[in-house]
């Protein structure tokens, strides 16, 4: 995949599993928690899957939920995962073996191992083989969808360009050329909700809003009870005001740094917005400075958590910074993006190329250094700044810039749109244990 296309972080799995996440230890008969369009979820995935979010959560130190609450949310998502899995193979959407092939050679060289002694760990560590390749199918196959179905449906016309810049000539300029971060707690609403439905999840909004507007600490009320993003406290990256929807921007341009805003209404449901940081806007300017940059990228899956990945990245850049080895070697043996036979080389990148959450730790960089790892909706990555240059852009280029502020400030919207219709359109039953 592209890196600078925007589509959601759903990574290849890139490194061996903690041992015995998978693992089948002696456990209880098993019984169904919820079917989903006929498609039964067990306890036993259910119990995998809510072992692993603790302990990613622990290694991030984020406050955990309450038992429950946490239980109910790991369940949404593997109903939401089985779904959209069922909405990809409806599609036709097919991940030939040859690609489930080249994602476990990519896993076993970035673990400095063969294939067969990758298969041989596997087994030892108490995990199906037919299982795990089984779920590197399943993430190939959700990558596949959501690029087609989300970014790839994604339009931006020459008229919405020529409105753009219309705006950005009028009294409004100022106000969407700021860079603004925020937070975000999203309470969904199911497209055909009842009357009934969407006033008790306002009151849930509300109520949320009521704690985050007490003093709750907004990452742990996005945590337990956002339907959105949870990673970096619902965090989504500074940027120009422009890359966000209009409506968050609106309820947000007169609060200052750390304030709450009120509900903001969208086709996703009721949002809840915090103003983590604000910077005032640059002259308009028709030239840009690009930067030159290489990268290494870990993608994050259910054998590779976050706090494993940044300390992969950590090793890599001690190794690059004794002279021990290159960022060239490394990013070609491990870099999971198209990038990686160029050893990591970007190119030349205008600003609004990349995604914010990557581009503002990379313009932070002097030329040459090389940032510690960061982490954006792609995974998690090793960036070196290699030169800049200032540069007039063509109006083509203008025009293009604009185009991918567009597609940047509409994505994440499309795409819990999208997730939410594919929630609301399946058929799930919930089962009660066993007695």
């Amino acid at each position: 995949m592209n890196f600078r296309i925007l589509a959601p972080a759903i990574g290849l799995l890139c490194s061996l599993f903690v041992p015995c996440l998978h693992a089948q230890s002696a456990q209880p008969a098993d019984y169904i928690v919820a079917v989903v369009n006929s498609e039964p979820i067990t306890n036993g995935e259910l119990r995998v899957a809510q072992q692993r979010l603790t302990r990613e959560l622990t290694q991030q130190r984020v406050a955990l939920p309450p038992e429950a609450e946490l239980r109910r949310q790991v369940l949404e998502r593997l109903i939401n995962e089985r779904a959209q899995l069922q909405e990809a193979s409806e599609k036709g959407i097919r991940v030939e073996e040859s690609a489930v092939e080249q994602a476990e050679q990519a896993i076993a060289r970035q673990n400095q191992i063969d294939v067969q002694e990758l298969h041989r760990r596997i087994v030892r560590d108490g995990v199906d083989l037919k299982q795990y390749r089984s779920q590197l199918r399943d993430q190939i196959t959700l990558q596949r969808l959501h690029e087609r179905e989300v970014e790839g449906k994604l339009r931006v016309t020459d008229a919405d360009i020529d409105r753009f810049i219309a705006e950005q000539q009028g009294s409004d300029a100022d106000a969407m050329a700021q860079e603004i971060n925020l937070a975000n707690l999203l309470v969904a609403v199911p497209e055909k909700a009842t009357t009934e439905q969407v006033a008790a999840l306002q009151q849930k909004a509300q109520t949320a809003l009521t704690r985050a507007r007490a003093g709750e600490d907004f990452a742990a009320l996005v945590q337990e009870l956002s339907s959105a993003d949870h990673s970096n406290g619902g965090q989504m990256g500074l940027r120009r005001a422009d890359r966000y929807p209009p409506s968050f921007v609106n309820a947000t341009q007169k609060l200052a740094v750390g304030e709450v805003s009120d509900l903001v209404r969208s086709g996703a449901g009721f949002h809840i917005l915090k103003v983590i940081e604000r910077r005032a806007p640059s002259a308009p300017t028709r030239t840009v400075v690009q930067t030159h940059a290489r990268h290494i990228l870990l993608r994050l899956g259910p054998q590779l958590t976050q706090a494993a990945a940044m300390a992969r990245l950590t090793d890599f850049k001690k190794r690059i910074e004794s002279g021990s080895t290159t960022f060239q070697a490394l990013a070609r043996e491990n870099s999971q993006d198209g990038s990686a036979t160029q050893g990591g080389d970007l190119g030349w990148a205008s600003p609004g190329t990349f995604v914010p959450e990557f581009e503002e730790p990379m313009n932070r960089l002097a030329d040459g250094q090389i940032s510690a790892p960061v982490v954006s909706r792609f995974g998690v990555h090793l960036i070196q700044a290699l030169e800049r240059r200032r540069t007039e852009l063509s109006p083509r280029e203008v025009r293009e810039s604009i185009r991918a502020q567009l597609r940047a400030s509409r994505y994440e919207a499309a795409f819990t749109a999208w997730a939410q219709e594919i929630r609301n359109n399946a058929f799930v039953e919930f089962r009660e244990p066993p007695q």
